[in-house]
């Protein structure tokens, strides 16, 4: 029974998405592109016996790969990386550190490393070069967001979901302070929710 004064399941729920200004990706539009993309890769690998090594660095990218493993019909093997990315701000400066590395061997294999978003591409360009010394049969990326910012790595991803705007999202395994990554969909957080710009830097 529920105490006076204490807020119901769906009222608390809701406090999280009306931290959102406005909701930029709704959820039947990503699993729509999802389902593409897995196609994409389902014909691109067809010939591939052995199939695909599928690879997200955690946390983020985890639901986006958890989805798009499902869309692709092929035999998918999933692994893991979790990365410490060090820099200033909001900016990564590219230097990680592996926390967690692979539990697979991708030596011959054909591997596709599944992102949640391209953003400056520092921290996936050092992670691209660590793979590839590991020396798989191929290499490629597929994300789900590239963000449309001035100074961002080259990075040539065969698989794009969405363009995005250079603004603060969360949602659908993008987080804010380690909230909003369970929301269904992508939106913009309300300025509000995020007081000092150095405090932006642990969200993505």
């Amino acid at each position: 029974m529920r105490e006076k004064g204490e807020a119901s399941y769906d009222e608390k729920a809701r406090t999280v998405h009306n931290d959102i200004a406005e909701v930029l990706f709704a959820e039947d539009v990503l699993a729509q592109r999802v389902e593409e993309i897995g196609a994409a890769i389902t014909r691109d690998y067809a010939d591939v016996e052995e199939g695909i090594v599928l690879i997200s660095v955690l946390r983020g990218a985890a639901i986006f790969m958890a989805d798009l493993a499902r869309k692709i019909e092929l035999p998918v093997e999933m692994d893991y990386m979790a990365v410490s990315s060090y820099g200033s701000g909001a900016k990564s400066s590219g230097v990680v550190r592996i926390l967690k590395d692979l539990s697979s061997q991708i030596e011959g294999r054909h591997v596709v490393v599944a992102e949640d978003i391209l953003d400056s591409g520092l921290t996936l360009t050092y992670l691209l070069k660590n793979l590839a010394s590991r020396r798989p049969a191929s290499l490629e990326v597929a994300t789900l967001l590239r963000k449309k910012t001035l100074a961002q790595a080259k990075i040539d991803c065969k698989y794009v979901g969405f363009e995005c705007p250079d603004l603060f999202i969360v949602g659908y395994g993008l987080d804010y302070a380690e909230r909003y990554r369970n929301l269904p969909y992508i939106g913009v957080l309300k300025p509000e929710i995020y007081q000092h710009a150095d405090s932006i830097a642990s969200a993505h």
